[in-house]
């Protein structure tokens, strides 16, 4: 069982594709490395591989902090959670229950007027997770430049508050405005519930 995760750049003509690519690529990075882990094609468009589905959506929260530091940039993302059935050199040519259900969510992403969505096997899971993901996506579709460094760099290495304002050379208490505006305890929350919940299912 495998997780995928399809998405593209909401926004990308706005402005300089290289301020936005820089940071995706640098997320999907830690994913693994192109073309067998994740791959950009069309532009603006991506797909990734996740072998532990555990980790999926920590991953599409990175991603979507790395890009919402270019003001003005978004991104659109589903996580496909199934099989592989045909494993490629390239990720955009292997195929399975996973790779389907990514797409299947992709295209579900405008109609559902959200701009996260998870989809699996299990229909109970995903309708808990995606009203999870509903609400969440009030606050983090409304990330702040600075809001969304925060976050990446809280993801990144589980920092205390402390390091984070040296690295950023501002003050703690600027640092933890930054947290509570970020919504990072109810982001921690619902991605620590993801995992929790998706440990129950017998996929």
């Amino acid at each position: 069982m495998i997780s995928v995760i399809t998405g593209d750049i909401i926004n990308s003509r706005n402005t300089e594709a290289e301020k936005w690519l820089r940071p995706l690529k640098e997320a999907l990075d830690e994913i693994g490395s192109s073309p067998k882990s994740w791959e950009i094609y069309r532009g603006d468009s991506f797909q990734a591989e996740i072998t532990n589905p555990e980790n999926a959506l920590q991953h599409v929260i990175a991603i979507k902090a790395s890009v919402k530091q270019v003001k003005g940039i978004d991104v659109r993302l589903s996580i496909g959670i199934g099989d592989k059935t045909f494993d490629s050199p390239n990720i955009t040519e292997s195929n399975g229950d996973a790779f389907v259900r990514s797409g299947e969510g992709y295209e579900l992403l405008s109609s559902a007027k959200q701009n996260i969505i998870v989809k699996s096997p299990d229909a109970a899971f995903d309708e808990e997770i995606n009203l999870y993901l509903l609400l969440l996506l009030i606050a983090m579709d409304n990330w702040t430049p600075k809001a969304a460094e925060y976050v990446r760099m809280n993801l990144k290495g589980n920092l205390k508050q402390v390091d984070i304002a040296k690295k950023l050379g501002i003050t703690q208490s600027s640092v933890s405005e930054r947290h509570k505006r970020a919504y990072m305890d109810e982001v921690r929350a619902v991605e620590d519930r993801y995992r929790k919940q998706l440990k129950k299912l017998e996929l």
